[in-house]
């Protein structure tokens, strides 16, 4: 199972961008997906997280508000929109799922894409 990140770029301060993340590969259940961020000199954070029904999220309390999670049950996909933008939200976002196969439950990252957020 592979994850594959997209929508990553250069937005300005109150600017809008949408990640998506898009699995490919087997035969699973989604438990979780969810985007984390990682800045430069900083440990890897969760920005968001959404259950496999799509019902559940969660949010760090720095995007409340202005991030939104979401998922295409049918297309295994995820995406994160970015609204209202800030310089601290400059980082590489990395797509996580939590899943489970016939084989049992397995977690994958993707490889991350950057966001860079110009003031």
């Amino acid at each position: 199972v592979q994850l594959v990140e997209s929508g990553g770029g250069l937005v300005q301060a109150g600017g809008s961008l949408k990640l998506s993340c898009a699995t490919s590969g087997g035969t699973f259940r989604i438990n979780a997906m969810g985007w984390y961020r990682q800045a430069p000199g900083k440990q890897r954070e969760l920005v968001a997280v959404i259950n496999g029904g799509g019902g559940t999220t969660n949010y760090a309390d720095s995007v409340k508000g202005r991030f939104t999670i979401s998922m295409d049950n049918a297309k295994s996909t995820v995406y994160l929109q970015m609204k209202n933008s800030k310089p601290e939200d400059t980082a590489v976002y990395y797509c996580n799922l939590a899943a489970r196969s016939t084989w049992g439950p397995f977690n994958r990252w993707g490889q991350g894409t950057q966001v860079t957020v110009s003031s």
